[in-house]
């Protein structure tokens, strides 16, 4: 997606992927998929995932494109911030957050050296296909080689929607990580009956897919 498309819904306020709670599919399989230490959020926004995180005793970091996410972020949690260029990013810092704000494919290694485990809510959903075997590769690059996911995708015919979000199967999540050791699908289910809007849109059914990969 162009940076325009994303920047504008910030501006505007249409953030409806912004959920007004910790996802549950995070509450459920966090102990199970993730250790004590830092956890990466890619594509953030100013998701209460990483509140939650942060609740349960874990370092968060975070990059996300628009500055008024970040902002906005940190100014809900009532945080004292500071920050610093880092390379062509703005690094944020407050409490038991690092944002890096702008483009993710910007974002390099030495950031996250001490960073072993994802959770992608909205972040691959977030890219048309092209992009998402990019998104995928550029996550291997900077993360150190025994990363782990905690990955939660949306699935449903994609000529019924245009997206985003954008339908993702298992088939193409095991073609896309087709390098990491472990690819587990933890949950598969139909929400289409809990997400009227999108059956609203068109859609005849709506899949929610869980995966802990590991590396």
């Amino acid at each position: 997606m162009e940076h325009e498309f994303w920047l504008n819904k910030w501006q505007q306020q249409q953030i409806g992927f912004h959920l007004s709670a910790p996802h549950p599919l995070l509450q459920r399989y966090k102990d199970e998929c993730f250790d004590s230490g830092p956890v990466f959020v890619p594509l953030c926004g100013k998701s209460l995932d990483m509140v939650f995180l942060a609740e349960q005793g874990h370092k968060v970091l975070g990059v996300e494109l628009s500055e008024t996410a970040v902002v906005s972020f940190f100014k809900e949690r009532d945080l004292a911030t500071e920050k610093e260029p880092a390379n062509d990013l703005m690094a944020w810092r407050g409490g038991d957050y690092e944002i890096f704000q702008g483009d993710y494919f910007h974002l390099s290694s030495p950031a996250l050296e001490q960073t072993r485990q994802v959770y992608d809510r909205a972040a691959l959903i977030a890219l048309p296909k092209p992009m998402r075997e990019s998104y995928v590769e550029h996550l291997e690059k900077i993360m150190p080689p025994d990363f782990r996911v905690l990955l939660i995708t949306l699935d449903y015919h994609q000529d019924e929607m245009s997206g985003p979000p954008f339908a993702v199967s298992e088939q193409e999540v095991r073609h896309l990580y087709q390098n990491a050791r472990e690819i587990k699908q933890l949950r598969y289910t139909s929400i289409i009956d809990q997400e009227p809007s999108f059956r609203e849109q068109g859609l005849t059914d709506l899949f929610q897919g869980t995966y802990f990969i590991q590396y």
